[in-house]
């Protein structure tokens, strides 16, 4: 028998399924074990120290009991320490993002992808770079700083040097007072010396979602292609952080396999990430199967409802209180409303998941032929960024710890300390003031303005808070931008 080892570079030994199945035998043992159930959260809580807080996590099996747990009273401790752990690390902020389609073209047999290669009825599409230029105007002028670039895996069409090309073409458009920042890369596990490349093109986190941990699954569910490899896919991050890429970012697509697997499955992989490298993943992502392109949601038996959706997030912000959590446009208004509550630190506004979906149409033309899945959110950028500040968050558009080397270990060292506030707030309230002066409509400039005055007076330190008054000023009324600590 395989044997489960953290520490392990095989991925049958660090996601080992036997460890899996005895982690959930044991949650089902203890779901009504209110004793070990109160304990665990008393865990989990974050603690007040002198320069902020501190949070110990969970390991798989104790995230594992509150999954399973379905003790109303205990639930709703769950998502009440959740939130504390969320505003003691991230505070009210909450970075927003777009994903940019290059490329729909894939070699891949993913039987739950629109884009897999027996499909013949999505048209197959490629981003010149003059339509990566046009794409990336199209998002700077609805004010985005931050992308996520996504492309099928086809070593014909989308080799690794397409990819550096869009990623040089993407850094070099700056339109009017827009400038994209940082460039996440969410593309097919590859080659440490790969990995070194985009390293070398300065992007900012790697993310690749697992689909599925199960091993049989992932096989049924990749039955051809480079994917069907489930070690070499599963592996991708030690590679990526071996080729210097130490923002990495995790995720499993829910609905594919069933969910508590699924979930102890991702915290064992991040507790590996940690074991190995040092540092955990800096992202989560948590997306659920939608509909798309003949692709229909229903055929697959292990979808989660909104309730179940909501406890897999408070328990993954319990489990990594750390670790940036990432929900995007396939979610409701409703849904994301409530999991940022619970633990979210990041969202995309204003998607479009078709390749070359940005330049060219407004909100309400957006085109659906090349679409990877439906977008359940369709407001604009400016809707999300008015609803986040009605519900008392403030939308963060700051990409400063990355361009200040503040990655990896360095990053976990100042969150864990609790001084990546004194970075944070003001440079969330910075950006916020870039966007609402150079983009936003009235209604939601006079709303950010008043939000803005408010959280200044939050800013503890009076020095921190004299120069991030002055630099707010200063891009109110000039074209000096890009102020950060």
């Amino acid at each position: 028998m395989v044997k489960y080892d953290p520490k392990s570079l095989k991925a049958e030994e660090f996601i080992n399924d036997a460890e899996i199945r005895a982690t959930l035998e044991y949650a089902e043992a203890n779901k009504h074990n209110a004793a070990l159930i109160d304990e665990i959260l008393e865990k989990a809580r974050p603690q007040k120290t002198e320069t902020g807080y501190v949070c110990h996590g969970l390991t798989h099996r104790e995230a594992s009991v509150l999954l399973a747990c379905d003790l109303p009273d205990k639930i709703e401790k769950i998502y009440r320490i959740a939130e504390e752990i969320k505003l003691a690390f991230y505070g009210n902020r909450i970075v927003i993002f777009a994903p940019l389609y290059l490329s729909n073209y894939c070699v891949n047999g993913c039987v739950y992808c629109p884009y897999h290669i027996k499909n013949k009825t999505i048209p197959r599409k490629k981003l010149t770079q003059e339509e990566v230029r046009a794409e990336v105007i199209a998002l700077q002028d609805m004010g985005h700083k931050r992308l996520a670039i996504e492309a099928g895996e086809d070593p014909k069409n989308n080799p690794i040097e397409y990819i550096l090309e869009c990623i040089n073409t993407i850094y070099s458009v700056n339109h009017k007072n827009g400038a994209i920042r940082r460039v996440n890369v969410n593309i097919a596990a590859t080659t440490v010396e790969n990995y070194r490349k985009l390293k070398d093109a300065g992007i900012g986190t790697y993310i690749l979602f697992q689909e599925t941990y199960h091993k049989e699954s992932y096989l049924q569910l990749h039955p051809t292609g480079p994917k069907h490899d489930y070690d070499y896919h599963t592996e991708a991050m030690d590679r990526a952080m071996e080729g210097g890429i130490d923002d990495v970012g995790l995720g499993v697509l829910f609905g594919l396999e069933l969910y508590k697997y699924e979930f102890a499955g991702l915290i064992m992989h991040a507790e590996h990430l940690e074991a190995v490298h040092g540092v955990g993943p800096h992202t989560i992502s948590v997306p659920r199967l939608k509909r798309a392109d003949d692709i229909d949601p229903d055929a697959f038996d292990n979808g989660i409802d909104d309730e179940t959706f909501a406890k897999i997030t408070a328990c993954i912000r319990l489990a990594v209180p750390y670790t940036g959590i990432i929900i995007s446009t396939r979610e409701t208004e409703a849904v994301r409303t409530k999991l940022l509550r619970l633990g979210v630190s990041q969202v995309s506004g204003g998607s479009r998941t078709s390749v070359g979906g940005y330049a060219g149409y407004t909100n309400e033309e957006r085109p659906h032929d090349t679409e990877q899945f439906d977008v359940s959110d369709q407001r604009s950028l400016d809707e999300v960024v008015h609803w986040l500040m009605q519900n008392g968050h403030i939308p963060s558009f700051c990409t400063a710890c990355y361009r200040e080397g503040r990655t990896g270990d360095r990053f976990m060292s100042l969150c864990k300390s609790g001084q990546i506030i004194n970075c944070c707030h003001p440079n969330a309230l910075m950006t916020l003031t870039e966007y609402l002066t150079d983009y936003a409509s009235e209604e939601t400039k006079k709303t950010g303005f008043a939000v803005i005055d408010r959280e200044l007076e939050r800013v503890t330190n009076p020095k921190v808070k004299e120069i991030a008054a002055q630099n707010i000023i200063d891009i109110k009324n000039s074209n000096h931008r890009d102020f950060r600590f």
